[in-house]
């Protein structure tokens, strides 16, 4: 399908558009694989790539993360990378499978792609390299509700995911058990909070996380848990947070709201 990539990419040469859409592109083709090697029979996706794929959030993102949902012999994280790699080297994709050494809880793995950009006019290196980082959590905290979802990106695709309220529950787990500033969790936060009918984070999974990862709060509620997350805005160093995403958010002219104060204001709204 490479006609294919070279025709989203017709009249681009601007590196910093074109990698987006490549990866982007990369990534779907790479869930193809894990669909067509039976992952979703027992692993859920999760994370900020799972919101653009599923409900078009206009920013992009870099990895596909996922989390071990049915604990069965049939999860075969060597099995997947394989067959990720053969599909796509049939298409002659130089395709180089990097997984690290084995953790005990969490599989990691880079699907790298050399010479693709140079190949596309994006890169003047006919060795550069646009890696896309999987990880699998074999032991995620209990409670997440998962459902499926068929769409359209690129390629069809039956995906196994989190649902909303799980999604944005593992969203706040990661805000408030990171302890350094990644913007990308912030500008995902805000853009919860701006969808009309979301519904509320899914409690009882939110706290097993907070548990499993020792952080010190107190049990998340209904009643607290955006006094909570406003204490962590009010503290935040926006400009550390804005540098992270920035580079990520798709036509930042057109998101003018996305601000500290505006922030603030929806975590003061009734909207949840």
């Amino acid at each position: 399908m490479k006609p294919y990539l070279q025709e989203q990419l017709a009249g681009v040469t601007d590196m910093a558009i074109g990698v987006p859409i490549v990866r982007e592109y990369l990534q779907a083709r790479i869930l193809e694989g894990l669909q067509q090697a039976g992952a979703f029979l027992c692993l859920a996706f999760h994370g900020g790539t799972s919101l653009r794929f599923l409900y078009n959030i206009p920013r992009y993102s870099e990895d596909l993360d996922f989390a071990l949902e049915v604990r069965s012999d049939q999860f075969d994280f060597h099995q997947y990378l394989s067959t990720i790699q053969r599909s796509l080297s049939a298409e002659n994709y130089t395709v180089e499978v990097r997984a690290q050494k084995e953790q005990p809880v969490v599989h990691k793995a880079f699907i790298r792609f050399r010479g693709l950009l140079y190949e596309l006019g994006l890169s003047p290196y006919p060795d550069q390299v646009v890696a896309i980082k999987l990880e699998i959590d074999t032991n995620p905290p209990l409670y997440a509700i998962s459902e499926t979802t068929l769409l359209r990106r690129h390629v069809d695709l039956h995906l196994r995911h989190h649902d909303r309220a799980s999604l944005l529950a593992g969203k706040l787990q990661a805000i408030l058990n990171r302890t350094y500033v990644k913007g990308r969790d912030w500008y995902d936060l805000w853009w919860y909070l701006k969808q009309p009918d979301w519904p509320l984070p899914n409690f009882a999974y939110l706290n097993s996380g907070l548990r499993q990862a020792g952080t010190l709060l107190p049990e998340l509620s209904e009643e607290n848990w955006k006094g909570i997350l406003r204490e962590r805005t009010q503290a935040l160093n926006w400009s550390v947070a804005f540098a992270d995403v920035e580079p990520f958010i798709i036509d930042i002219d057109n998101q003018p709201e996305f601000n500290k104060e505006r922030l603030l204001q929806l975590l003061h709204e009734d909207k949840f």
